[in-house]
């Protein structure tokens, strides 16, 4: 198994590289608008070809946003919204685009009271201004300025498209991707809870803040049981790798993230990060580097990586509670992760006192041997003139 598991590892870590590199592109961050129009924020949304552009003025509570639909025909409408109730169709505030028989465009607003709505015009819960939209290339794009006094930075969005039928918008489909077009959208993280924000949050949530913490109990405790040996290095291994691979991969959603919202940037939350990679790119290499038990520098090399095992934990669990301070889940996300760490603790305790008491144990049961050994003339001491020591 030891010869195995360094290649397979050097895979592994080549192939979490690649990950970073796929997900460090944006689509939405190349795009120029006509008429230089610039916006500091944009996410890629996971359905229907769409694309969301804003900028947002946090003291005047107003955001001018440009949605666009690529790989649209004439012959369809598309709708961006923003459900101030609740999460989906029902209750959305729209903002609606479509092109008319005449080569026209229509932009107009529509509040959706049921999901028998004919997307009828009428007034929203909020001011809009500026509302327009251009047809190009077979790419729809509606423009408008929000006034979101009543809500906050976090919002509920949809997005939708359907057929147009006698100048007016038909029904859409109601399978796929048409009843999956919805999330949240922090306007001032950019962080949605449909991409790139929900993933770069589990990702470093399971790997840092989870699988890391565990192999360290492998790798700290499982060494009490000797039918354990090599099993615990094995184990601890797998999970410090696998919290390396998954990590990198979060850490590149961070970085499209950030490619996305060139305007707003957490400062410690990234250096942490920064720092938590470069710290996670050494234990990983530690696997492949470490000496053999009885090199002389073995002592020195298991300080060193317990000081780094133990500084990333910590520095993982401080930086994935400034995480969930940027995107502002639900609050049943945060009080889980909490559930779990205080669950590992309470196991890590139990082991800690009963690996105490095995210690104490070998201690008291190897004592008749040390003192039959001072009264031969060895004084405690073992053939190599050393004192053997019970460790914990």
């Amino acid at each position: 198994m030891g010869k195995t598991f360094k290649p397979v590892l050097i895979i592994l870590v080549l192939f979490s590289l690649h990950i970073s590199s796929s997900y460090g592109q944006s689509s939405c961050a190349n795009y120029n608008f006509a008429r230089n129009q610039v916006f500091r924020f944009c996410n890629d949304l996971p359905y229907l070809n769409s694309f969301l552009h804003w900028n947002y003025d946090q003291s005047a509570k107003t955001v001018k946003i440009a949605y666009r639909h690529t790989g649209v025909s004439s012959s369809r409408w598309v709708a961006w919204a923003i459900n101030p109730t609740g999460r989906g169709m029902v209750g959305a505030q729209a903002l609606v685009a479509f092109q008319k028989a005449d080569g026209t465009m229509r932009a107009y607003t529509a509040p959706v009271s049921g999901y028998q709505t004919q997307l009828q015009e009428g007034d929203l819960s909020f001011p809009v201004s500026d509302l327009s939209a251009t047809y190009a290339r077979n790419e729809m794009i509606i423009f408008a300025t929000l006034k979101l006094d009543n809500l906050s930075s976090t919002v509920n969005q949809v997005w939708q498209e359907g057929p147009v039928s006698g100048d007016s918008p038909a029904m859409h489909s109601t399978t796929g991707p048409n009843v999956q077009s919805t999330g949240n959208l922090n306007l001032l993280s950019g962080a949605t809870g449909t991409t790139g924000g929900a993933i770069h949050g589990l990702l470093n949530a399971v790997s840092w803040g989870i699988l890391l913490p565990i192999g360290a109990v492998f790798a700290r405790y499982l060494k009490v049981f000797p039918s354990a040996d090599p099993a615990w290095f094995y184990l601890h291994a797998i999970c410090q790798s696998s919290a390396y691979i998954i990590g990198v991969a979060g850490w590149a959603t961070g970085l499209r993230l950030g490619s996305q919202s060139p305007g707003v940037q957490y400062t410690s939350h990234r250096i942490i990060g920064i720092v938590l990679f470069c710290l996670g790119t050494l234990q990983v290499s530690a696997l492949l580097l470490r000496p053999k038990k009885e090199h002389k520098h073995r002592f020195y090399w298991n300080i060193y990586h317990h000081c780094i095992g133990y500084s990333v934990i910590v520095l993982s669990i401080i930086n994935i509670f400034k995480g969930f301070d940027i995107l502002n889940p639900q609050e049943k996300w945060k009080t889980a992760y909490i559930g779990i760490l205080i669950g590992l603790a309470i196991v890590a305790t139990i082991l800690e006192v009963y690996t105490w008491f095995v210690v104490v144990k070998r201690k008291k049961s190897s004592s008749p041997h040390k003192m039959q050994n001072g009264v031969n003339g060895t004084n405690g001491y073992n053939g190599y003139g050393a004192r053997s020591q019970d460790r914990v």
